[in-house]
This record gives C-alpha cells, sequence and structure tokens, in this order.
C-alpha cells in the first residue's frame, strides 16, 4: 500500500481521465482488473457533445484525439459516480473541467454526493474551445481555479497540466499557490494530421491531442522540472505502456502514474505495470516505490 495525498493505493497505476472513466461500470471493471486509482472521464456544468467525428486516430507513434470533453454533465454523471464508488473498492478521483472558477466549483459542489476521494482539475485539455488548455495557459486562472474548488471541499485537489506552454514551472507553481494537494502531468500534447490523397485533416476537429510512446520523453522531463521546483507530489502520465516507462516516471519525480492510451492495448497492463515495478523494487533492494521517486535527481 502507499499513500498519495492523502489516498491509499495498493499500487501506483491509475487510470487517466477520459479512458474508460465514463460510466460506474467502465471504472468498477478498470479497478478490478488491477488499478490502484482511477480517473473519471472529465464532467463539467452542462451537457456537452463533443467534436464531430473522426475523434481519435492511431499513429504509427501513438493517438491522435479531438473528443472535445464529450460529457452528460454533472447532474447526470453523479449516479456513476455513486456506483464507481460503492464497488470500486479503490480510490474514485473525479475529473471535473469548466470555463472559470465559478463553473469549477458549481461542478466541484455537485459531485461532491457522490464522495468521489479526490478532484482532478483539466485545465490542460488542448482541444475544447473555451476550456483545458484555455484555462490551463494562463497562471492567475490556474490559480483562482484551484483556490475555488480547495475553499469549498476537503478532499485533495490535483491539477492536470498541459505541456502546451512556455514553462510548465510556472503553471505547477500557480496550482500550489491555488491550494493544490498534487499535480498531474501531462495531458495530450497539440498535434495534427492531414490525409495527403485527399488534403483533409484526419480529425473532425482538424487538430487534436497527440498521446501514447511520442510524448513520453515530453512528459518525463515536465515531471522531472516540476519535482525540481514544487512542494507537492506530481502523478506523471504520457505514453506509459510497460512497467520500464512507469519506473522511469517515477525516478523524474512521479509519486504515481497514470495509464491512459496504454489502455488500449489490455486492461491487464495495470497489473503487468505493478507486477513489473514490484519486482524491479525487490530485485535492487528498494523497499518501496517512494525510495526510488525523483531518484533521477541525484545521478547527475
Amino acid at each position: 500500500m502507499m499513500n498519495i495525498t492523502g489516498l491509499r493505493l495498493k499500487n501506483p497505476t491509475i487510470l487517466a481521465a477520459g479512458i474508460m472513466g465514463t460510466t460506474g461500470a467502465a471504472l468498477i471493471r478498470v479497478a478490478h482488473e488491477g488499478a490502484g486509482a482511477v480517473v473519471t472521464k472529465s464532467i463539467g456544468p452542462q451537457p456537452k457533445d463533443g467534436h464531430n467525428n473522426p475523434s481519435m486516430v492511431k499513429l504509427d507513434h501513438g493517438y491522435l484525439n479531438a473528443m472535445g470533453l464529450p460529457n452528460p454533465s454533472y447532474e447526470a454523471f453523479l449516479p456513476e459516480l455513486e456506483k464507481a464508488k460503492n464497488k470500486a473498492g479503490v480510490p474514485v478521483i473525479a475529473s471535473i473541467f469548466g470555463g472559470n472558477a465559478e463553473e469549477f466549483r458549481k461542478v466541484a459542489e455537485g459531485l461532491v454526493p457522490g464522495k468521489p476521494d479526490a478532484f482532478e482539475l483539466n485545465v490542460s485539455c488542448p482541444h475544447a474551445m473555451g476550456y483545458g488548455a484555455s484555462v490551463g495557459t494562463d497562471p492567475s486562472m490556474v490559480k483562482a481555479v484551484t483556490s475555488a474548488v480547495s475553499e469549498i471541499t476537503d478532499i485533495p485537489v490535483w491539477v492536470k497540466l498541459t505541456p502546451n506552454v512556455t514553462d510548465i514551472v510556472t503553471i505547477g507553481k500557480a496550482a500550489q499557490e491555488g491550494g493544490a494537494d498534487a499535480v498531474v502531468a501531462i495531458n495530450t500534447v497539440r498535434g495534427m494530421a492531414i490525409d495527403i490523397h485527399s488534403g483533409y485533416p484526419v480529425l473532425g476537429n482538424r487538430f487534436g491531442g497527440l498521446s501514447g510512446d511520442a510524448v513520453r520523453p515530453v512528459a518525463v522531463k515536465c515531471v522531472y522540472d516540476l519535482y525540481e521546483n514544487l512542494d507537492i507530489p506530481i502523478i506523471g502520465v504520457g505514453g506509459i505502456s510497460t512497467w520500464q516507462h512507469a519506473v522511469e516516471m517515477i525516478m523524474a519525480g512521479a509519486s504515481a502514474i497514470q495509464i491512459g492510451s496504454g489502455v488500449y492495448e489490455g486492461l491487464n497492463v495495470f497489473s503487468d505495470i505493478s507486477q513489473g515495478i514490484s519486482r524491479f523494487l525487490e530485485e535492487h533492494g528498494y523497499a518501496k516505490t517512494e525510495n526510488i521517486t525523483g531518484i533521477a535527481h541525484e545521478r547527475f
């Protein structure tokens, strides 16, 4: 067992937001497949259809998606959150979004009756106009949004950061100053693909967010930089699909890791990665994951 911002996790693997988190049943299934915790799909103040298809394509080096934050609204999602909380058996983190501090507060207050174990503030989605990175690239907005949610709840508040900024540390510090208990890094990197036969962009939204293998070095560097400058835990995410990837992210400074695109290769990814980390720790004489968190900072 391990402790992240007061949450007890049986292992350091967490389902990332937006992946199989649209229903309580899906969250329960992932938890039972070995995830140490699960994060819901990002939920907002009102129903949202998202972008037109195609909204996700597989590339040689990862995935490109532009979902557009589709969700049924916090009111309609509340029963799904309650279902997950009752049967998942692991911490359930509610990912929420809004266009300003007031909307974030409204959604958080609306989901409190579902008793989430933590909130993850999505200020990093790169392809939803007026939301996500539109908020998360402004340090003052990030601080205000974080404060708005932190003020109305006693549960941990995590802030998911965008890599699509000049300096992610500045945004991380703003979240910390706003009362964040942890930051999650990173969300997808802005990207685009074009069909050379027709000349049309592949995605219905034209551009989207790149995930998978291609973004892992970006994520590792962001986690490394945040670890050097923040006083709160970092949850690393971006291109993790093997235990080796997870160990690398932890050594950069992550206290736990989230898995997104890696789920598409099978839900056994959670147990495979957690078991691989345990074997690595045992073989190298480490008692727990915390013993290798940020170890790369001592190796230069």
